[in-house]
């Protein structure tokens, strides 16, 4: 009876340690060019949120959706030190360190791929003559010019030749 109460006395023990050390679980993340900054605890809470001067320089639509890119981001992070705390703690009881690490995976998943931010410059390709035909779209063809007159009106030789 002694030994069962003093195993189940340890394994509470590793429980009070796996929750506070939970508790302290935090992740940072930052956005591209370090404009946002966010850290998260492990219940996903931001607690903290920097914003560089960089920020400046972007449309307050672009600017919100960092912060919320960069906050999902820090958030789904948060499930790996959850999980690598709770192995090491309570490992041996896979039941339950799978059941905690799914409900976090499902809380806070994966966040879709953050989208590349224009450059502001758009380089379109454009070529002089004639290009050969291919399925793609149609083309425009260069009209031949007329020769040219030496007779004109003008009394001088031709300014373009």
């Amino acid at each position: 009876m002694r030994r069962w109460a003093a195993a189940v006395e340890e394994k509470a023990q590793r429980y009070q340690a796996m929750q506070a050390e939970v508790a302290r679980v935090s992740v940072t993340e930052s956005a591209r060019d370090d404009v946002v900054r966010v850290t998260v605890d492990a219940t996903g809470a931001v607690t903290d949120l920097v914003i560089s001067d960089k920020h400046r320089d972007l449309a307050g639509a672009e600017l919100s959706t960092m912060v919320l890119t960069t906050m999902r981001r820090a958030q789904s992070r948060i499930t790996d030190h959850v999980a690598e705390v709770m192995t090491r703690t309570v490992g041996d009881d896979e039941q339950t360190v799978a059941t905690v690490v799914d409900s976090y995976r499902q809380r806070f998943p994966e966040p879709e791929p953050e989208p590349e931010r224009p450059t502001g410059s758009v380089v379109e390709e454009m070529q002089l003559g004639d290009v050969p035909e291919d399925d793609g779209p149609p083309t425009r063809r260069s009209r031949p010019r007329p020769p040219q007159d030496d007779d004109d009106d003008w009394g001088g030789p031709p300014i373009l030749s």
